[in-house]
């Protein structure tokens, strides 16, 4: 997702253009659509125009601004942002904060597929022109920029992603100029930065609290503008979101100086929509498109193709960012581990084939059910509020953390939980417009999160480990026992135990009594998955004279852990310093020089008949080895060669099931 060089985190032009590109895009489309949902089928009137402006200009403000920008992109994790990696920060502190990170990461995927139907469909939409009957076929359009999208991912997105920031650029520019032009012909309406008309709204207009459903639109990118910190530097985000929060505002009060102008108005003050630009209105439209109102006729066709390059970008930061989410999740064990491929030398971007494929289903999957993007209007922004809710929680744990003054923690909360639950209930207006499948989505994202976690707490309270000491001598005794055929000169086992000197008992079990394992040398490794990111260290503990030794590989949540390849730098470093001698102990092999065999074994654990389990937690165990099994392997996940890796099958007994009470006969 994006890069992760020096370049993109200086403060310079350079690292603003990168960063308009990469992080803007979401939030930069939304002039597509907000106001056309805001007015939707509302008679226009100054009320509601300026209300509107005053709802838009105040959340960006206290949302984007005040809360994102200002504060939360101070919660790095070694420079590093998005929910899961706020919660690597407070998780410590209480154990049900898993519970809006779940939320929160959920929410954040399911909204990624109705994102880029909507901002693509709005842009594509601006070429329909009623009056000279051109009936633009918005749905195979939309469907074939979305196939082709989702099918260069694979390839990676070097060769587009150095456009991203001059397209964003033109975009926001031409939010500026068309924006302007607008409202200099009715500056009256910058009075709406006044609160008092985002006020009178929610309180005097007819279901004016409702309309903030829509008015949360024009923040949905925000989110998004957190995930991506580690690409681009606190710096260059603020500095470039003072020119872009200009130009969405100017375009913003463009569009409504344009639509309170006396010519937009029918004199009965009915919802209507202007089909000849130089001419009288006559004609009662249900679809307004106040965005491309404020497009002079000769400059219409480019700004739909400017607005769709917007629309894409904004799309491809979103699917960059889905892939992110999902590695970062399967690092904290909240997610099954899938393929992940790196299709370019770009540090951080890579590519999960399952999100993308899924993603582009979802996608079509919107675009065909809704067709039109004012119908996605009705449906969109519901779980993206939760995922701000969820990020609200987390945050305010890492003030108490930081020590930030205990009333300013207080006050921010209030603002912020009254802001965005004012926002939850109003787009639950959208539930039964559509809301129902990004949360339904949703919903099945957390179940699947909560089956991972909930599973492995079942697994480790039931897991046993045994202190190596105790089975030491067996092992040495074994690995000079000539009458046993030697199974590798290195066998090498994967461990969960956190302890240095303890192993699981059925390694143990598999060493000394399924097929005794005759070796020279016995290794033991675990994977410590810790909160920096990018951390990656290794400790190495040896017992009973460098017969057997243990690594300890410190991981961050973003690193990919190959551990064939690590373990081989390893191995090389300690013969190196003469630690270890891995030269073949065959005679012959050994005159020569030849290296030892490696031998990895993968202990795979299946779920045994032989279990009385509560029903909870046997519904839980078996959803965790149904997903399992459209996982990727134990040796695939930890990056091992397969032509040296054995994979052994142990049941998972959790509580045995009462003997059968047998009586012998004669």
């Amino acid at each position: 997702m994006g890069n992760h060089d020096n370049t993109s985190h200086k403060l310079g032009l350079a690292g603003v253009l990168i960063t308009i590109g990469i992080i803007f895009g979401d939030i930069g489309t939304s002039p597509l659509y907000v106001m056309g949902a805001i007015v939707g089928e509302n008679k226009i009137s100054e009320k509601l125009i300026l209300g509107a402006l005053s709802c838009i200009f105040w959340t960006l403000t206290l949302q984007t601004t005040v809360k994102y920008v200002i504060i939360t992109l101070r919660a790095d994790n070694k420079g590093e942002g998005g929910i899961f990696s706020l919660y690597t920060l407070v998780r410590r502190y209480k154990k049900w904060l898993i519970v809006p990170a779940i939320i929160g990461g959920a929410a954040l995927l399911a909204d990624g597929i109705i994102t880029p139907p909507i901002s693509i469909t709005s842009a594509i939409e601006g070429l329909e022109d009623k009056e000279k009957g051109i009936d633009i076929p918005t749905v195979p359009i939309v469907i074939g920029i979305l196939f082709v999208l989702f099918t260069i991912q694979q390839f990676g997105t070097k060769f587009i992603g150095k456009a991203f920031g001059p397209v964003m650029l033109i975009w926001f520019l031409m939010l500026g100029v068309f924006g302007s032009i607008a409202l200099i012909q009715n500056p009256s309406v910058l009075k709406a930065i006044n609160p008092y008309y985002a006020i009178d709204l929610l309180a005097t207009y007819p279901k004016g609290f409702w309309l903030l459903g829509s008015v949360f639109l024009c923040t949905t990118g925000a989110e998004a503008l957190y995930s991506d910190l580690g690409h681009c530097g606190r710096p260059n985000i603020r500095i470039s979101w003072m020119f872009v929060k200009v130009a969405l505002l100017v375009s913003y009060f463009g569009q409504g100086a344009k639509l309170l102008s006396p010519k937009f108005i029918a004199s009965n003050g009915d919802f209507i929509k202007i089909v000849d630009r130089t001419g009288p209105v006559e004609e009662i439209v249900k679809e307004l498109k106040p965005f491309f109102l404020i497009i002079p006729d000769w400059f219409l066709l480019p700004s739909v193709i400017i607005a769709t390059a917007a629309a894409i970008v904004a799309s491809q930061a979103l699917i960059s960012g889905s892939f992110t989410l999902i590695n970062e999740a399967m690092r904290l064990g909240l997610w099954p581990k899938v393929k992940i491929n790196y299709p370019s030398n770009i540090k951080g971007q890579l590519y999960i084939p399952s999100v993308n494929w899924s993603l582009l289903i979802g996608c079509i999957g919107v675009v065909i059910f809704f067709g039109r993007s004012a119908n996605m209007e009705a449906a969109y922004g519901l779980s993206i509020i939760l995922c701000m809710l969820s990020t609200t929680v987390l945050l305010m744990f890492y003030m108490i953390r930081k020590r930030w003054n205990s009333i300013l923690i207080v006050a921010l909360a209030l603002v912020f939980m009254t802001v965005e639950s004012a926002f939850l209930i109003a787009n639950l207006d959208k539930f039964p417009h559509g809301g129902y499948i990004t949360l339904g989505i949703g919903a099945i994202l957390v179940g699947v999160m909560y089956i991972m976690v909930k599973s492995k707490i079942i697994n480790r309270k039931y897991i046993e480990f045994v202190k190596l000491k105790n089975y030491g001598e067996l092992v040495k005794q074994l690995s000079v026992d000539e009458t046993i055929p030697k199974y590798a000169t290195h066998l090498v086992y994967m461990t969960a135990a956190e302890k240095n000197d303890e192993v699981e008992e059925k390694v143990i079990y598999s060493i000394l009594q399924k097929q005794p394992k005759r070796a020279d040398i016995y290794w033991f490794i675990h994977v410590n998955t810790v909160d920096e990111p990018y951390k990656a260290q290794y400790k190495v503990t040896h017992f009973y004279d460098e017969d057997v030794v243990r690594i300890d590989f410190i991981l961050g949540f973003r690193v990919e852990p190959r551990i064939s390849q690590m373990f081989r730098q390893v191995v090389e470093d300690m013969v190196k310093n003469k630690e270890i001698d891995i030269t073949s102990r065959y005679a012959s092999l050994s005159k020569n020089n030849f290296v030892g065999d490696f031998r990895f074994i993968v202990i795979q654990k299946y779920l045994s008949n032989d279990n009385e389990l509560p029903w909870f937690q046997k519904i839980i165990l078996n959803a965790y080895f149904f997903i399992k099994r459209f996982s990727l392997s134990e040796p695939k996940a930890y990056g091992l060669d397969s032509s040296n890796v054995l994979v052994e099958k142990f049941p998972l007994v959790i509580s045995n099931v009462k003997p059968i009470q047998l009586r012998r006969i004669e």
